[in-house]
């Protein structure tokens, strides 16, 4: 048998945890999951007994104590994950953590630091790049980069409204009788406090969709925000992004739908390609991959299909931290990556109060 990555998780008693995460993680054949840690015992404890867990502790600091953990995997407070990331860090982990990383660039930078200064190494779950759709797309689009066959990138456009997310994920979720704990605010010191929600609310969300176009663009950090136009709610409207020379809208706001309203569309001279995201928590199903273009006998219009069709971003992403941890290998969304993110978030945020 491989080797097997040792892991604890913190925040067991969350939606993602129960839904999610812990599920794919007793699932896969390279990670045995150790110990969970809940400060909340009731709900813990359901969680460790249903799932056959060992052990089952009462904070994240009793669980970074367990010498036989080699990496843990975090969900929890905006805010207060990043401190548990950086606390686990510290104790000698590696640390799998859900978006969004941090919530300003200073905590962000933090983590980055913790890094550094411990060795280990912090996987961000940016599912969409794990995607076996997005993967084959972004193939597909270095090949056309490549060979210049659809001339340069002219525009990219993604578009996320929203819709139903959860699609049926029928997957038992316990409750907790104890309130949720609460985590010091580690906001930017210049937002308003009126302007909280519509900052997390857009930070949530699009944090995701920003971190898809500067995969697919092979982005570094060249990011540059031109334009910024949110409505009252902080968190619908357009921004415009130039990433390597590129022109790049982020469409963002809701609606009532039955499936999942979002794709990013990537224009070149003579075509197009286009990927369709599925809803999030719907289970083995990729996003779809479609190209148009004008070739020597006229136009065309395919579809790509990736080998493994039948596979969720959310357990590819966890077999990816395992294997990567485990073989030494480099992560697809690394916090140094995840730091141009926050830089981005906060430098569309100022703009969009200035212009209010």
């Amino acid at each position: 048998m491989s080797e097997r990555l040792r892991m604890g998780y913190v925040g067991c008693g969350g939606f993602m945890a129960q839904k999610v995460h812990i599920p794919n993680m007793v699932s896969l054949p390279r990670i045995e999951l150790a110990a969970v840690a809940d400060v909340r015992a009731d709900v813990g404890e359901e969680v460790r007994r249903r799932f056959g867990i060992p052990k089952l502790y009462a904070s994240h600091q009793e669980l970074a104590r367990d010498g036989s953990l080699q990496a843990v995997a975090v969900s929890g407070h905006f805010s207060g994950q990043g401190e548990i990331a950086i606390h686990l860090l510290e104790s000698g982990k590696d640390v799998f953590m859900e978006k969004p990383m941090a919530v300003s660039v200073a905590q962000a930078e933090r983590i980055v630091q913790a890094e550094k200064r411990s060795g280990r190494r912090v996987l961000v779950a940016h599912m969409k790049r794990y995607d076996a759709g997005n993967i084959l797309f972004k193939q597909a689009l270095d090949g056309f980069r490549q060979t210049g066959e659809l001339g340069p990138i002219t525009f990219v456009r993604n578009h996320g409204f929203g819709g139903d997310w959860i699609a049926g994920l029928d997957t038992p979720y316990l409750r907790s009788a104890a309130p949720k704990p609460e985590a010091k605010s580690l906001l930017p010191d210049w937002l308003p406090q009126d302007r909280v929600d519509g900052y997390l609310g857009y930070l949530q969300q699009y944090c995701h969709n920003i971190n898809l176009v500067r995969w697919f663009l092979d982005d570094t950090d060249t990011v540059r925000v031109k334009a910024v136009d949110l409505g009252p709610d902080g968190i619908s409207g357009v921004v415009v992004l130039e990433i390597r020379g590129v022109r790049v809208t982020i469409e963002s706001g809701s609606v009532d739908y039955h499936g999942w309203d979002e794709h990013t569309q990537i224009y070149f001279r003579h075509g197009w390609m286009k990927t369709d995201a599925p809803p999030l928590l719907l289970k083995n199903v990729a996003a779809t991959v479609e190209i148009y273009r004008k070739g020597p006998d006229g136009w065309s219009r395919s579809e790509l299909l990736p080998k493994n069709l039948r596979s969720w971003a959310y357990r590819e992403e966890m077999a990816f931290f395992a294997e990567a941890v485990l073989d030494g290998k480099p992560f697809r969304t690394p916090a140094s990556d995840c730091l141009v993110d926050c830089r981005v978030y906060e430098e569309i945020y100022k703009t969009h109060l200035a212009s209010r």
